[in-house]
């Protein structure tokens, strides 16, 4: 069971929770960048690069028993942060389509390079299963 809290004396919470409480198993998802199975970094663009990024961070989460609204909490390491908020809507297009209208509570923290230099950006995430879907 996941909720997502937040208070009005922070502001509006855009794209992000800025408090989620969690009962239930927890599970770690591992960095996840744009990377194929055969070892390649797939998509010339922050948006593409966040769309695979993402879409491999969810099939991990369904393999350990999860959905997307179970994320409680999710960070994006990004390479260029000016691309990343020129992009943002975008993003949040693809966020929209792949987990939905909640959001985990999340930072976006610049780094100048990832693991895999073509990398643009990586998530990492946690997320909580209600403890009967275990």
């Amino acid at each position: 069971m996941i909720e997502r809290v937040n208070p009005p004396e922070l502001g509006e919470a855009r794209g992000f929770s800025h408090a989620v409480i969690g009962t239930g198993t927890v599970v770690f998802l591992a960095g996840q960048t744009a990377l194929t199975p055969e070892g390649v970094i797939e998509g010339d663009t922050v948006v593409e690069q966040f769309e695979r990024a993402l879409t491999s961070l969810l099939t991990s989460l369904r393999a350990a028993g999860g959905e997307p609204a179970d994320l409680a909490s999710l960070t994006v390491y990004i390479v260029d942060m000016d691309d990343y908020k020129a992009n943002a809507r975008e993003i949040g297009r693809v966020w929209k389509r792949l987990v939905g209208t909640e959001y985990p509570a999340m930072a976006g923290i610049g780094v100048s390079r990832l693991w895999d230099v073509e990398a643009l950006v990586e998530v990492q995430g946690t997320a909580v299963l209600p403890a009967a879907d275990r």
